[in-house]
């Protein structure tokens, strides 16, 4: 079991502190307020939050917790600290790290005067790049120490709920940490062993970037089931038995195949639907704005595509795509069809590698297809060679993934331009000649 002290005796705080201690850890909670210790050292909760107190009352008495005020006794006694002041908005709305910079500034005093080496892990929600830029400094210039070599750093978000806090700590949805070094990984894995959820080991960034996505998803559902409400009652439906039978479907409304980033959705389903949906809910003055940002945010996807073909600065394309997905010929409302025919308004030499349509303009070489006539000659423009395509191309779009077209690519990305809307090998990464949408 390990020595942990506890920064901010706040909701996370206090919540984090009982239950490292009801684990078995000695911990000391530790705040500048001293009505805050004072009441946590009677054993009495400084919040409301279900089973919390019978929880401190428990710890405190057993003597696996404690709070304090002196910042320096809490560091020398305990090999790691768990940061969880509040980062309340800015008026500009930006996070707010006045807690966290004071909070950072005391351990580094304090771990000056210490030989031994402490780990610092924070738990404050803070936005990508803290860490690295605000909180890490701070603890090098108070303390003259160097962040992963005379003390440890780590960043371990949390996902407590209010009311249910201390059953999700006792059964996660989600883990997930960063750690610059490695005795403050091992101790956050230590710490996590035991706990029923996958634990996601990542950079400091990406562990930041994680806390504020899962809040902001959680912030758009809501939003969405009360836009998805609205429009239900308005037609004399209940919104709440709609929501209810959508969320039984765990194969495609709630899939994670639709929460990979990438490029614009299209078909013959989703663009019209949405369009549909949006029309009802006006004919009965139900505004949508969450629905005219999934448009507007699909449209501005293509954009993003195109923007970067053209910074490629070529004139020669190469298309690995056009339908709206792999393995069907249908292009209608394919977003690559869109991109295909915007770049060629801009005098882009395309030409196209799709087996699927391919197929069909074989079948049938005067049909006019499902949504073919968005391209312009897109007949023509068709290469059934894969290797041909790159060979003739300035800078490849892939699109979709067919088979074979992954080593291509890999083979090609050295000498070739590429623009990756669907990651087509999950190793390659942004760099100079190859551009991922979204990675």
């Amino acid at each position: 079991m390990a020595r942990i002290s506890v920064f901010g005796i706040g909701y996370v705080g206090v919540v984090s502190a009982a239950c490292l201690a009801r684990d078995g850890h000695d911990v000391i909670a530790v705040d500048i307020d001293p009505n805050k210790v004072d009441t946590l050292n009677a054993g009495r909760a400084p919040i409301v939050e279900k089973g919390l107190d019978a929880l401190v009352s428990d710890t405190v008495g057993s003597g696996k917790l404690t709070a304090t005020t002196d910042t320096d006794a809490a560091i020398r006694d305990t090999q790691a600290s768990v940061v969880c002041v509040g980062t309340p908005s800015d008026p500009d709305g930006s996070v707010g790290l006045g807690h966290v910079v004071s909070v950072c500034e005391a351990i580094g005093r304090a771990l000056a005067g210490k030989s031994d080496f402490h780990s610092v892990i924070m738990r404050s929600t803070i936005v990508p790049g803290t860490m690295e830029e605000v909180c890490i400094p701070t603890i090098e210039a108070a303390s003259g120490k160097r962040a992963g070599r005379d003390f440890g750093v780590g960043y371990f978000p949390e996902f407590l709920r209010e009311s249910t806090a201390i059953e999700d700590y006792a059964n996660p949805g989600l883990i997930v940490f960063g750690a610059l070094d490695e005795t403050t990984e091992a101790f956050l894995t230590d710490l996590n062993a035991d706990l029923p959820c996958e634990m996601n080991k990542v950079d400091l960034r990406t562990a930041e970037m994680v806390k504020y996505t899962s809040n902001s998803w959680r912030a758009m559902k809501i939003s969405f089931a009360n836009e998805i409400g609205n429009i239900a009652k308005a037609n004399g439906l209940d919104g709440q038995a709609v929501m209810r039978i959508l969320c039984s479907d765990d194969k495609v409304a709630m899939s994670p195949a639709f929460l990979r980033p990438g490029f614009a959705f299209g078909g013959s389903c989703l663009p019209k639907d949405v369009r549909a949906l949006r029309h009802v809910a006006r004919s009965k003055d139900v505004p949508t704005p969450l629905l005219d940002a999934v448009l507007d945010g699909n449209t501005a996807q293509i954009g993003r595509a195109e923007d970067m073909v053209d910074a490629a600065s070529t004139k020669a394309v190469g298309m690995i795509g056009v339908s709206f997905k792999s393995g069907t010929d249908d292009l209608r409302e394919s977003p690559l069809a869109d991109l295909a025919a915007r770049l060629i308004e801009r005098g882009q030499q395309v030409q196209v590698y799709d087996p699927y349509v391919s197929e069909a303009f074989e079948m049938d070489p005067d049909a006019a297809g499902r949504g073919n006539d968005v391209v312009p000659d897109l007949s023509a423009r068709m290469e059934t060679d894969i290797d041909a395509l790159i060979d003739s191309s300035d800078v490849i779009v892939v699109g979709n993934a067919y088979p074979g077209v992954a080593t291509r690519i890999r083979e090609a990305a050295d000498r070739k331009r590429v623009v990756d809307l669907t990651r087509i090998d999950p190793g390659l990464v942004s760099g100079d000649g190859y551009q991922g949408i979204c990675w």
